[in-house]
């Protein structure tokens, strides 16, 4: 047996279980390039938004501020569509086909933005990516979920992220050299090889045990684990879950234990769309051309980017090691210096200049003035990179917290029964929270200017330090019984090194 293959169970050399992981790393690479898309599609606005509100952009073409208030945030109504439609058609039709389905909404989303001639094409090339982007954000983590072994579980869990963090920092790539509509054609690529490696992946055993295919789903699980795998133990595991599970009744939603985990996750997730991440991705462009940073907006975006993927790297690496609620809040934190620096920066403008000194020769003030514009074309360099310096460290610190635990959060604290439901409620939530603040942004912006939307996700943020405080338990450590007797008692609980023990506050 090969030394770097982990084991489902250590056993008895005589029945151990042998698991490859080639063909499972496969699947889930099939699977997430969907999340790719979905990356790639959210951020697409960015370099095309300034395009298109140029004095130069084609009349047919050109958007006023509400135009492009609905370009950037008509995406994120297509995602909440695109969610509550991938709920049903998961238990309809299974998980993989869920996934391959949404190629068909974003290849035509992506042909009707590339060959546009009117405006309504570019909206509703929008949409439809959106509802693709919606589709596979409440899709493939469950397939990937289902097809995993609990010693991968956790590190393929994080693979969706990740990957769209490559997807938009692509986006950013291609758009300093490729024009707007190639950006278009090139986003059909990823879901159409997506389509295409699906194809030949299996569905998930639980999906097929549930449907009464047992000989279909050991096949599948075989060929997930590999040939030499005994799927008899883990194929019963899957059958007596299936077998127990129950239906989420009304007299249970009144209960602690089912409406206090559904409180938490709601707010959690209202509360991580209102710090404004995702006007700040769709418009990142736009706001640091109106931010007078010295660099090139569109190289700044390319930073941003690849600082997002680092930071989404050290959350992954952190997660299991520093804690839940200290991630939360380190990130809270961050992203409240930072949105402050921006909200002071935004307010400030500079002082206009004085008049010129009296009585001064004219090289003694020739030399002053020249020594002036020089003091002041330093001050203005430095200065233009405020904002770029404190977006990144937002990105960074939502990256850290509020991004990716307000996922697993939700995944440890729902309760099983409670969990189709009550995640729903929270992906439409969260969509809807995104497309009213990412509408309302461009509005704010062109009659306050940043400084209000900087502002409101300053306030934001301290809510966040807040509830996190207040609300949120730590669940590091603790085992899935452990977290349903909290909410259930209302009791805290310490965790031992050999034991957990529940003792009351």
């Amino acid at each position: 047996m090969d030394e770097d293959t982990p084991l489902l169970n250590r056993r008895p050399a005589s029945s151990e279980s042998t698991i490859k992981n080639s063909k499972l790393f496969l699947a889930v690479f099939s699977a997430v390039l969907g999340n790719f898309n979905f990356g790639y599609s959210l951020v697409y606005s960015s370099p095309v938004l300034p395009v298109f509100t140029s004095p130069d952009a084609d009349p047919w073409l050109r958007m006023d501020t509400e135009h492009a208030a609905w370009f950037g945030s008509i995406y994120s109504l297509g995602a909440a569509a695109g969610g509550l439609g991938a709920m049903l058609l998961n238990d309809m039709i299974g998980r993989k086909l869920s996934i391959m389905m949404s190629a068909v909404p974003s290849t035509i989303g992506y042909m009707l933005m590339g060959g546009a001639v009117d405006l309504w094409m570019l909206h509703v090339g929008r949409f439809l990516t959106g509802v693709a982007g919606g589709m596979t954000a409440a899709s493939i983590p469950v397939y990937i979920s289902e097809i995993s072994h609990k010693g991968v579980r956790g590190a393929l869990g994080s693979c969706p992220q990740i990957t769209a963090v490559f997807g938009a920092l692509a986006l950013y790539a291609l758009g300093l050299v490729v024009p707007w509509r190639w950006l278009a054609v090139a986003g059909e690529v990823p879901a159409l090889v997506m389509v295409v490696l699906l194809v030949f992946m299996p569905s998930s055993p639980r999906r097929l045990l549930s449907l009464g295919r047992q000989q279909k789903a050991e096949e599948a699980l075989r060929w997930l684990r590999g040939s030499q795998y005994d799927t008899h133990i883990e194929l019963s595991a899957i059958q007596h879950s299936i077998n127990t599970q129950t239906k989420l009744t009304l007299s249970q939603l009144g209960t602690p234990n089912y409406y206090r985990p559904i409180i938490i996750s709601v707010v959690m997730r209202f509360l991580q769309q209102m710090t404004g991440i995702t006007p700040i991705l769709v418009y990142l462009q736009s706001i640091f051309d109106q931010s007078k940073v010295s660099l090139e907006p569109r190289y700044d975006a390319a930073i941003v980017g690849v600082v997002r993927l680092f930071s989404v790297a050290v959350a992954a690496s952190l997660m299991d090691k520093a804690g839940r609620k200290a991630l939360l809040y380190t990130s809270s934190m961050l992203m409240f210096v930072a949105s402050l620096t921006l909200t002071v920066n935004s307010h400030t403008t500079p002082c206009p200049p004085g008049p010129a000194p009296p009585n001064t020769t004219t090289l003694g003030y020739g030399l002053h003035h020249d020594i002036s514009n020089t003091l002041e074309a330093s001050h203005q360099s430095a200065a233009g990179l405020i904002p770029l310096i404190s977006t990144v460290v937002f990105i960074f610190g939502y990256a850290m917290g509020w991004g990716p635990i307000t996922w697993l959060l939700m995944s440890e604290v729902l309760p099983l029964v409670a969990r189709g439901v009550a995640s729903g409620l929270c992906v439409t939530v969260s969509w809807l929270t995104a497309f009213m603040l990412t509408h309302a942004f461009t509005h704010l912006v062109d009659r306050y200017g940043l400084f209000a939307p900087y502002l409101l996700f300053t306030v934001v943020c301290v809510l966040c330090l807040l509830f996190n405080a207040v609300c949120i338990p730590e669940t590091r450590g603790r085992s899935l019984e452990e977290i349903e007797n909290y909410f259930r008692t209302g009791r805290s609980f310490t965790i031992n090194r050999s034991y957990s023990t529940v003792q009351p506050s």
